[in-house]
């Protein structure tokens, strides 16, 4: 791979605190208490009206035409070869449809949305004026829920209405415990003393995404390429459903379910950087200095050290020592073998039946 080749991605979370003072005792606060995180960042479209859920299942991966009222998933839009575009977690309440991504995918994300429409009973909208995304991390997530007097929904995804206006909504990651809360954007503030005189400790973004890599959850265009397919970074099933049809890229989602298996595996990279840089989103990965893949999302974490998701060939054996950078920020790398999902022993169903056959 040369310079010319390497597209090092900036950071997404310049807008918010990376940290709070203490980077090391904030994710220990999500690992074992909770803390509270400010994504305001992030960009929140609405989608209201009498079709929004029908209207949704013909345009996201995942199965949503029966969403209840209440719960939530993750969904992703498909170019037309089945390539990721953009991710979001989708939260339905009350008589609308809240989706949030990463603010840079927004105005993309929203265009095609309204291009869709035509003459749905939707009128999807920008509600990032409206509110702004707090994240809760750590066991005890639900008691600092219920002491600042705010719902717990129970189950990954289990949303419903805030006091006042706005979503709290439950989720799987980036630790055992957590949950969003989408405010009020004017009570942001009052939102945060809220959540902290309930017990949250106060953290950066850093912790956030260090509990992330650690949990091997990928987030766009840090953790994906322009080639990056669903299977690769398993977003199957928490944002693809493999059953259902009538959206763009389903077909290479269900050729490589049933036929093969994707070029590439997501993995965390133990990192040995010392005293050097460490790589940045985007850098490549070597094994006898030929690129084998490509560094996702980078951080230090409070027990691992230096970490990165990384995106590998599936060739590439678990225990190959292997380089993560480039220029001088190079840094020897091995896979975490605790991040590693070997291969299934059998085939995909369809290859299974193709070999009957023959």
């Amino acid at each position: 791979m040369t310079e010319a080749e390497i597209v090092v991605v900036p950071d997404p979370d310049e807008a918010v605190p990376a940290h709070r003072g203490d980077p090391p005792a904030e994710q220990r606060a999500m690992a074992r208490t909770a803390a509270v995180v400010d994504r305001s960042h992030r960009g929140v479209i609405a989608v209201p009206g009498e079709e929004r859920l029908s209207w949704l299942h013909l345009l996201l991966s995942q199965h949503v035409s029966a969403l209840p009222e209440g719960s939530g998933t993750e969904a992703l839009i498909l170019d037309a070869q089945g390539r990721v575009l953009h991710h979001m977690v989708v939260s339905h309440v009350g008589d609308t449809v809240w989706l949030d991504t990463d603010q840079a995918d927004l105005p993309e994300l929203l265009a095609y949305l309204q291009k869709m429409v035509f003459w749905s009973k939707v009128e999807p909208r920008d509600a990032t004026g409206e509110l702004a995304v707090l994240s809760i991390v750590g066991p005890e997530t639900a008691s600092v829920l219920a002491k600042a007097g705010v719902p717990v929904p129970e189950g990954a995804h289990a949303s419903a209405a805030l006091p006042g206006g706005g979503v709290v909504r439950r989720m799987p990651w980036p630790g055992p415990d957590a949950a969003d809360l989408l405010v009020p954007r004017a009570e942001q503030a009052a939102w945060w003393e809220r959540l902290t005189a309930a017990g949250a400790r106060p953290a950066g973004t850093m912790a956030f995404e260090a509990l992330r890599v650690e949990s091997r959850r990928p987030r766009v265009h840090l953790d994906t390429d322009e080639r990056t397919i669903p299977h690769e970074v398993d977003w199957i099933p928490s944002a693809v459903h493999l059953t259902k049809g009538c959206y763009r890229g389903q077909e290479t989602v269900a050729r490589v379910a049933n036929m093969g298996r994707p070029p590439r595996r997501l993995v965390r990279l133990l990192l040995d950087a010392g005293d050097e840089e460490l790589p940045l989103p985007g850098d490549p990965v070597l094994r006898d200095g030929r690129p084998v893949g490509r560094v996702g999302s980078v951080t230090q974490h409070h027990e691992l050290g230096p970490v990165a998701l990384a995106l590998l060939k599936r060739s590439v054996p678990v225990d190959a020592p292997l380089t993560a950078g480039a220029e001088d920020r190079i840094s020897p790398a091995v896979v975490d073998a605790d991040s590693y999902v070997p291969d299934e022993e059998a085939p995909p169903p369809g290859r299974a039946a193709q070999l009957r056959i023959r």
